[in-house]
């Protein structure tokens, strides 16, 4: 099982949040500790992958060697990808 890690600018946007969106966030982050793959999608020209979750996305960097997932950015998907 991978070991999930917050950057400070992603815990920063995760406070931002109302609580309903974190707690969304929450579970679907349980999910990908067990089989990260399976549920998010690798970003073009990037070594970051990105997890949905209804209207939010969650950028993710996944060092399978270490089993650790860093979560690098949450935001709305309209302004996310900038």
């Amino acid at each position: 099982m991978y070991e999930i890690f917050f950057t400070q600018t992603a815990n920063e946007q995760l406070k931002n949040l109302s609580e309903n969106i974190r707690n969304e966030i929450g579970m679907a982050l349980e999910r990908v500790r067990i089989r990260p793959f399976k549920f998010v999608k690798r970003l073009v020209n990037s070594a970051y992958y990105r997890l949905r979750v209804g209207s939010y996305r969650v950028i993710l960097d996944i060092q399978s060697t270490a089993l650790i997932i860093l979560v690098v950015k949450i935001g709305h998907r309209g302004g996310i990808y900038k």
